[in-house]
């Protein structure tokens, strides 16, 4: 029996065919699940920290105006261009010498206000809302009869913000008592 031994080259390629399927294998069991687990707690975190940023323009725009606001865009523009936040920022406490500014840093080593009308994992504008609330108060003669009732409606008064992607909410459009909460504290 004379038989003939196989080609290099296919013991070759049968190798080089193995070397590829090792490859994809490790990368799809290990460094591919780490890096998506490295971004996944890069966009929570980078989340909540826009979200805390966001809950600090909304109460200083309500220390300035008497309410809060549900527009994005206007607290931005807020932010930006008041010189009230612009003070505020500028700000140091004197006790500790250290700054008052109110904004967190984002995780490239800064606060951009342009960060706070989307999320960094699905590029989605956060949810913002405020209450719509009627208040009545009734007017009493001195016998005791109903003079009128004063009705008013208090617009912004509470706010509510939620992470489209599922990282969060602060504060509560129902009740005062979660008025400026994290959920995630």
């Amino acid at each position: 029996m004379n038989s003939k031994p196989e080609p290099w080259y296919i013991h070759a390629g049968l190798y080089v065919v193995i070397a590829v399927l090792v490859y994809l294998l490790i990368r799809v069991a290990i460094v591919e699940p780490k890096e998506i687990v490295a971004l996944e707690k890069y966009a929570k975190k980078e989340s909540r920290l826009r979200m805390k940023n966001l809950k600090e323009a909304e109460i200083l725009f309500q220390k300035k105006y008497g309410h809060f606001t549900a527009s994005i865009d206007s607290l931005v523009n807020f932010v930006k261009n008041d010189p009230f936040v612009d003070s505020v920022r500028k700000a140091v406490d004197t006790l500790s010498n250290r700054s008052s500014d109110p904004f967190e840093l984002l995780a490239h080593g800064e606060f951009t206000p342009d960060s706070l009308f989307k999320t960094p994992k699905s590029q989605q504008p956060f949810v913002l809302q405020i209450d719509t609330s009627v208040v009545s108060d009734t007017i009493y003669t001195p016998q005791g009869k109903v003079k009128r009732v004063e009705t008013r409606t208090v617009i912004g008064s509470r706010y509510f913000i939620e992470d489209p992607d599922g990282y969060g909410t602060v504060g509560s459009v129902e009740s005062d008592a979660l008025k400026n909460t994290v959920s995630w504290e």
